[in-house]
């Protein structure tokens, strides 16, 4: 069933936490612009939280389990993923408004597009395949649905939108597809329940983090064979990473430790570590790099960092299971 644009407001939209700060700003941190959103993988909706209020002003209702969102290349619209529907809701970035829907997209857990905006990714968790897509700018034509092995995970595309790389949670695998041809290059096997992935600049080291182990295991993908050059323990939980946007260091969350590490990209290893309770799962920095949004998975919270005090500031109440986060006015990813 076509979902309807629209929104409503619930009655629990307020913010809570710890140190409120009620100009919408953090010590010398400028106020965001843009609103914040937070999926509610339970609820099949959008929060829409208000950046300078830190209040949630509505929820859009979506497809069944949103879990990840990624912006279109044009930025006219950012895309949300509705695995258990099969389907994509483009949501306006700015206002936050439904501006259409596409169906038949099957299992569309995570998706990516590639650098050279001429491909959409997509990765079916519970359909056990990645579907390349051709991207004309406005529609979507699949090229090839390539079987891969057990649940389909996170996608990393190298800057060179030559080779998709996709995690195996549950068969505990990395492959690599060709996008070209889309032709699968290789699989290899990794530590227990990969998930996500983080490709530095070189094309060659890629960081995968184990949601089943307490690490991010640093892989050398340069060559014919792939290999496990190190191992960065994290945390237990390893999960999501975000660029912190100075082109040097990445956050990745340990959801089962609750703490968020800093990995200095040029070590690689860990050079910070802040708190983040609730089940830290997917995260956002905002264009400064000030603050660190965060979907605490388990709490039903957005919370909110300060990098420099290393606290948290601000927690803001969404919807059940709340997985993506996003702004517009989001910092650097490399």
């Amino acid at each position: 069933m076509a979902q309807t644009p629209g929104a409503s407001t619930p009655a629990n939209a307020v913010a809570s936490g710890p140190a409120q700060v009620a100009s919408g700003q953090i010590g010398s941190a400028p106020a965001l612009k843009s609103p914040i959103f937070v999926l509610n993988s339970l609820d099949a909706s959008v929060s829409v939280v208000d950046p300078v209020s830190w209040k949630e002003t509505r929820r859009v209702p979506t497809g069944k389990e949103p879990h990840h969102l990624y912006l279109t290349p044009d930025e006219k619209s950012v895309i949300v993923a509705n695995a258990l529907s099969d389907s994509l809701t483009f949501i306006d970035p700015r206002s936050g408004e439904v501006q259409r829907v596409i169906r038949g997209i099957l299992d569309p857990y995570h998706l990516r597009f590639s650098p050279d905006m001429k491909w959409f990714v997509t990765a079916a968790n519970r359909l056990n395949h990645v579907d390349i897509y051709r991207w004309d700018g406005k529609d979507l034509q699949l090229a090839k649905r390539i079987p891969t092995g057990k649940t389909p995970s996170h996608l990393w595309i190298d800057s060179k939108s030559t080779t998709v790389y996709s995690t195996m949670q549950d068969s505990d695998e990395l492959v690599a597809i060709d996008l070209g041809t889309q032709a699968l290059r290789w699989r290899a096997k990794t530590g227990p329940m990969p998930a996500d992935l983080f490709g530095l600049a070189d094309d060659r080291t890629l960081l995968v983090g184990l949601t089943g182990g307490d690490s991010v295991e640093v892989w050398d993908v340069a060559g014919k064979e792939p290999r496990v050059t190190s191992r960065i323990k994290t945390g237990e939980g390893a999960h999501a990473f975000r660029a912190a946007g100075d082109g040097r260091h990445v956050f990745v969350s340990n959801r089962v430790a609750d703490t968020i590490s800093k990995i200095d990209l040029t070590r690689l290893a860990v050079v910070d570590t802040f708190k983040a309770p609730g089940g830290p799962d997917c995260m956002e920095v905002v264009e400064d790099g000030r603050l660190l949004l965060v979907s605490s998975r388990w709490a039903r919270k957005l919370t909110v960092i300060d990098t420099q005090t290393r606290k948290i500031v601000r927690q803001v109440a969404v919807g059940k299971s709340p997985h993506g986060v996003w702004t517009l006015d989001h910092a650097r990813r490399n």
